[in-house]
């Protein structure tokens, strides 16, 4: 058992200007300032969203893991690239923001299938279909 972390696959890369972290300088000023490492915690109405968003997940993944969906597709507005999310990596990352009021770094997926994802709005209305024709055969 190995008692080091794994080397860092990105050392070496060259540096960012835009990304704070990466050693160049940017808008959130010089890479490396003691601010950088600090976030601003989520106010308590952005608690309140992604405490709803996991209760949401949570009714999306009994109705669809079932019928064979794996996960939500979330287009990334920072690469332009679809990512694909498993239903626990999801839960994960949705805890990570609510714990420490930012979100983890990601990728992309590697070589999902497409049809086995799902979009945040389909999910959402057909939650909605599925109780709403529930709620019908009850009257």
């Amino acid at each position: 058992m190995r008692d080091t972390p794994p080397p860092d696959p990105f050392s070496g890369d060259l540096p960012d200007p835009t990304d704070p972290r990466s050693g160049g300088s940017s808008q959130f000023g010089p890479a490396g300032s003691a601010d950088d490492d600090v976030t601003e915690p989520l106010s308590p109405a952005e608690r309140e969203d992604v405490l709803a968003d996991l209760e949401d997940l949570e009714v999306f993944r009994t109705l669809l893991e079932p019928r064979s969906v794996r996960g939500l597709v979330v287009d990334c507005e920072d690469c332009q690239e679809p990512h694909y999310f498993g239903w626990d990596l999801l839960h994960s990352n949705l805890r990570h923001l609510l714990d420490l009021g930012q979100m983890r770094v990601h990728e992309p997926a590697f070589d999902p299938d497409p049809a086995q994802y799902v979009s945040w709005d389909y999910a959402r209305g057909f939650a909605d279909g599925v109780l709403d024709t529930a709620e019908n055969a009850e009257d």
